[in-house]
């Protein structure tokens, strides 16, 4: 088998006791590496005065990486700026908080050539190179424009947004033109890859055969391939002894109640705000009930340096603050609210001990949350998904109480039928989900999209 050559904006470089905060993405990469050898390429995410296409290689738990650091320019502009400013609420529907600036377009093109000026002398003539995301649309095209003849293909872990959205990207048709520098796009869902076909057939003025997507003399393959989770790792991580220490810790403070929990990026596509308000009208609709809860939020913040952020935080402080301070009791705190990480053991552990996961994104790529809690669960006696319709997850976990975000009265809906839910179903639906979650892990994903880019050259 060729090597893999997985390039993506982070590079999340293997350190002993390092998983702290590694996202869903960057453990599906690692595994997907340990699997098929080769190098893992992107930003170190530190910074240089001036950019020098210095490497800095590292090597563990069979994973290769090679790093670049970049100017603070280019970290303002193509990272903070273009990919989180624009490309990011864009693609999440959220043209209300998408920016659109010149400079910050082009730090995303120089950055990318950066990217692709560095990474190509590491590459051999049989390798497979997978780039990943948003931040790296155009590479593609920049690698083919110096020379590159291997076969590349792109995975978006993004929705990709309706073509009346997109076209709001002055630049929209430039971006769409770079994809077809790829021999094969993937994405999470159908409806993503429906937006995208629906765009290049009615503004490039292409066409769609199946998978086979052609436009301006060029020809793709897009398909739809679901990102899982290294299923049979995450199982094994709810068993170990800082998973049952997480556990038990949760449970005591927990003293008999029924656990809710949320673990989300600090970020608004994930609906926090929704979710403590969907809480909240429960606890209104039932007062029955209060004081026989406990709702854990885990939010790492992210991307602090961009406003938006900044102010999702201030708001869920006050909100969380005002909801405690109106249903609290002295033995009793509805919400708690935790800014930061923990190790993969210990949330496999926290997941394990809830008795409902509250999946809720306003809209979601993915979400592999809702994944690694089913395969936390006890088989005896598992706990119940609660998850968004607009998670791409919900394609695959329809078992789930699937609920709109939006409605504060649904989620409280939704949390009383998940508290209700007799032993008998909570198991019926839990099986039905594992035995997705183990089909359909990473490594199935792995094979199917890099099947799919090899079958592209032949």
């Amino acid at each position: 088998m060729s090597r893999l050559i997985v390039i993506s904006n982070r590079v999340a470089v293997p350190k002993k006791g390092a998983s702290a905060n590694q996202g869903g993405l960057a453990v599906a990469l690692q595994s997907a590496l340990r699997e098929h050898g080769g190098l893992w390429f992107g930003w170190s995410g530190d910074t240089c005065e001036t950019f020098d296409g210095t490497i800095h290689r590292a090597e563990g738990d069979g994973v290769n990486t090679a790093t670049i650091d970049l100017e603070e320019q280019d970290i303002d502009e193509y990272y903070n700026g273009f990919a989180n400013r624009t490309l990011w609420p864009l693609f999440h529907y959220r043209i209300d908080l998408t920016e659109f600036e010149r400079d910050f377009e082009g730090g995303y093109q120089r950055v990318n050539g950066r990217f692709a000026d560095t990474v190509m002398p590491l590459i051999e003539e049989p390798d497979l190179v997978w780039v990943h995301d948003y931040h790296l649309i155009p590479l593609g095209q920049m690698m083919r424009r110096r020379g590159m003849r291997n076969r590349i293909g792109f995975f978006l872990h993004t929705p990709w947004p309706p073509t009346r959205l997109l076209t709001a990207l002055p630049s929209h048709r430039k971006l769409v033109d770079s994809l077809f520098a790829y021999d094969v796009v993937g994405f999470h869902t159908a409806d993503w890859l429906d937006s995208f076909q629906h765009y290049v057939t009615s503004i490039m003025g292409g066409t769609v055969d199946g998978d086979i997507v052609s436009a301006g003399g060029r020809t793709i393959r897009a398909i739809v391939a679901p990102i899982g989770i290294d299923t049979a790792e995450f199982e094994a991580a709810a068993l170990s002894a800082e998973a049952n220490f997480a556990r038990d810790r949760l449970y005591m403070s927990a003293t008999g109640r029924s656990v809710l929990v949320g673990v989300d990026r600090l970020d608004y596509s994930k609906g926090l705000r929704e979710r403590f308000l969907g809480y909240d009208r429960f606890l209104a609709n039932h007062p029955d009930r209060r004081g026989l809860t406990s709702f854990l939020q885990i939010a790492p913040p992210s991307r602090e340096k961009v406003d938006t952020y900044q102010e999702i935080r201030s708001d869920l402080d006050a909100l969380s603050g005002r909801i405690n301070g109106e249903y609290a009791d002295i033995d009793w705190t509805p919400i708690r609210y935790v800014n930061h990480g923990y190790p993969r053991e210990e949330l496999a552990g926290i997941y394990r001990a809830a008795h409902i996961a509250l999946v809720t994104p306003l809209r979601d790529g993915m979400n592999l949350v809702a994944k690694e809690y089913v395969a936390a669960q006890d088989p005896d006696d598992p706990g119940v998904l609660v998850l968004s319709v607009f998670a791409g997850a919900a394609a695959q976990m329809r078992e789930a109480v699937l609920v709109n975000p939006y409605s504060a009265e649904e989620m409280a809906d939704a949390i009383v039928t998940a508290l209700s839910m007799p032993r008998e179903e909570r198991i019926r639906r839990w099986q039905a989900l594992i035995e997705g979650v183990r089909r359909e892990d990473v490594f199935w994903w792995c094979r199917l999209f890099l099947d799919t880019l090899e079958a592209a050259g032949e």
